[in-house]
């Protein structure tokens, strides 16, 4: 009787260590294309360039984590005009980072955390060249957020 409980309990545990490897060695998800516009993390992706773009720093930074907006916030006010002045002229207009999510991007998402990755190809006389632009998010309940 005393053999056939140790045999149980064994069993039992055993059982939960394999729930938990299997759960902790879950594979990232990966979305490519068109999908990553229907993902929270691609939509806070096109808000945050659209903002961008359209000079609305401080709108755009309430999308990112709090500790962003700390380092942003903790920035001397010459240096904030400067890096926002870069990333205005560097933005691409909405639709235009829409279509390059759905022809080159591919959203991994591994549990709480995200990355977005657009490639862009261009070609002209003098050859073809490609962009690459990474961003990355922390995955929570209420959403998706930029962070490094």
């Amino acid at each position: 009787m005393r053999m056939l409980r140790i045999s149980a309990v064994s069993a039992l545990a055993a059982f939960a260590a394999v729930c938990l490897l299997s759960a902790s060695g879950a594979q990232a998800a990966e979305i490519k294309g068109a999908a990553i516009l229907d993902h929270a993390c691609g939509k806070t992706s096109v808000q945050q360039m659209a903002l961008v773009h359209a000079g609305k720093m401080d709108e755009s930074l309430k999308l990112s984590t709090p500790e962003m907006q700390k380092e942003w916030q903790a920035m001397p006010a010459d240096d904030r005009k400067m890096m926002s002045g870069m990333m205005k002229d560097m933005a691409q207009s909405e639709a235009d980072y829409k279509a390059a999510i759905q022809t080159g991007g591919v959203l991994v998402v591994d549990g709480a955390s995200a990355t977005l990755t657009v490639k862009k190809e261009h070609k002209d006389g003098n050859g073809s060249s490609t962009e690459t632009m990474t961003q990355k998010f922390v995955v929570d309940a209420k959403g998706c957020w930029i962070t490094r």
